[in-house]
């Protein structure tokens, strides 16, 4: 950071504060640009006035100390809401926004010229956007159900409440069973579920499901294609439609392969990309011909009724199952040593493709193995991984849904395995 006392940073930071100031006048006089000169109150120029005399105000405390400052911000405070209030009286308008975002501006400004300035302009943005987009939110605010607000609710405490308690390592003598991985990955379920279900509502069916596959599968595709047949089982989304959504999600998996791999080693990256990229190609080409060819895209009614947000239960079964794989692969590579890298890289896969690229790239890290040994253990944790959601299509979302999404990942992976034998295995 600047130091906040050059006459460089000074300036620097007064005109963040001018500009955040601006930034929220400009959003709350385009709403009042319809009144006649003279009727419009707390527009561009006093948010930006408010936001230069927060600065200046800052400004002052790095060389006179903390009372001029909070005389300044008691003074505009107080004249600030006088001022709204007498407005509000005479306009018969109970809101407050206005008011909190005088005062939000005033305190943006001193704290670009005394905190950190990325800080304060992240927050000026911020605040620009929740009040430009007062409508929307009013109208999500009005769509939304107790069933889906307290979907939300559960994903948050498991996540920021439950969380951080549980304990980071093996609870059983053995090594075998991680609360925590566990409490994580069925965290994410939950949270590509629900995702799932607030694009299909914001976007439509289509946009919504392409949209809701792609954000979940960045954190995790066996989740999206979980959700995915479920809803294909429940006759909230078509087959091909779901399919379709389901090999984009398979894309973005294999690209986060790749950044992960990255992370420990280059040379392990480019052995295994082409065999990746082409993987991805496959699934890329089969998403649009299904979406093409799509039954229920013809119909225009890809889903017949959108249901609950957060089914417990099947998130609880996906969680003992996600358990059960992984106590099985920890005894796999117990059982295996050393020499059974390629086994354990295709077991753990089974339950996360990106904890076992992981692992693997700590033993790169380590020089451990070699760059091609990582290569072939990443690209069979890869492949595994496909094979299990492929089960996950014919247990959860029956034939309809499994066989199509099978095809592309079939072809995917066997057009993977053939590049990564000219790749990896060949000289």
């Amino acid at each position: 950071m600047t130091d906040p006392s050059s006459t460089l940073s000074i300036l620097e930071r007064t005109g963040l504060a001018l500009a955040i100031g601006f930034l929220v006048g400009i959003e709350r006089g385009w709403k009042q640009r319809t009144e006649p000169e003279g009727g419009r109150v707390a527009g561009l120029r006093t948010f930006a006035l408010s936001g230069l005399l927060g600065g200046i105000a800052g400004d002052i405390f790095v060389s006179a100390g903390a009372v001029p400052l909070a005389t300044t911000s008691i003074v505009f405070g107080a004249a600030f809401t006088l001022f709204q209030y007498r407005h509000s009286i005479e306009d018969r308008d109970s809101s407050v926004t206005s008011t909190v975002a005088g005062l939000l501006v005033f305190a943006l400004g001193a704290y670009a010229a005394i905190g950190d300035p990325r800080v304060a302009a992240a927050a000026g943005v911020a605040t620009a956007i929740v009040l430009a987009f007062k409508q929307a939110l009013h109208g999500w605010l009005q769509a939304i159900t107790w069933k889906e607000f307290r979907s939300a609710l559960i994903i948050l405490a498991a996540t920021f409440i439950a969380l951080p308690v549980l304990p980071d390592g093996p609870i059983d003598p053995w090594g075998l069973f991680n609360l925590r991985s566990l409490w994580i990955l069925t965290t994410l379920v939950a949270g590509a579920s629900f995702g799932g279900y607030v694009f299909l509502r914001a976007l439509g069916p289509e946009a919504g499901l392409v949209a809701g596959s792609l954000t979940g599968a960045i954190a995790s595709s066996t989740a999206v294609t979980l959700d995915l047949a479920r809803r294909v089982r429940s006759d909230e989304v078509g087959a091909s439609g779901a399919a379709a959504a389901a090999s984009l999600a398979t894309v973005v998996s294999l690209v986060r392969v790749a950044i992960l791999s990255a992370v420990f080693s280059m040379q392990a990256v480019l052995k295994i990309w082409p065999a990746l990229a082409a993987g991805a190609f496959v699934c890329l080409i089969g998403a649009l011909l299904l979406h093409r060819f799509n039954p229920a895209h013809r119909r225009n009614s890809p889903y017949a009724q959108v249901k609950s947000p957060l089914d417990l239960l099947s998130v609880a079964r996906f969680a003992v199952l996600l358990c059960g794989l992984t106590i099985l692969a920890n005894i796999a590579s117990r059982l295996l040593g050393s020499a059974g890298l390629n086994a354990f890289a295709a077991t753990a896969g089974l339950v996360d493709a990106d904890a076992a690229t992981l692992a693997v790239g700590r033993l790169i890290g380590n020089n451990s193995i070699s760059p091609s040994a990582a290569a072939i253990a990443i690209l069979l944790a890869a492949a595994s991984n496909q094979a299990f959601k492929m089960i996950i299509g014919f247990v959860a979302g029956g034939a309809a849904f499994a066989l199509r999404f099978t095809a592309v990942v079939t072809v995917a992976t066997a057009l993977g395995a053939m590049v990564a034998a000219w790749t990896v295995w060949l000289p």
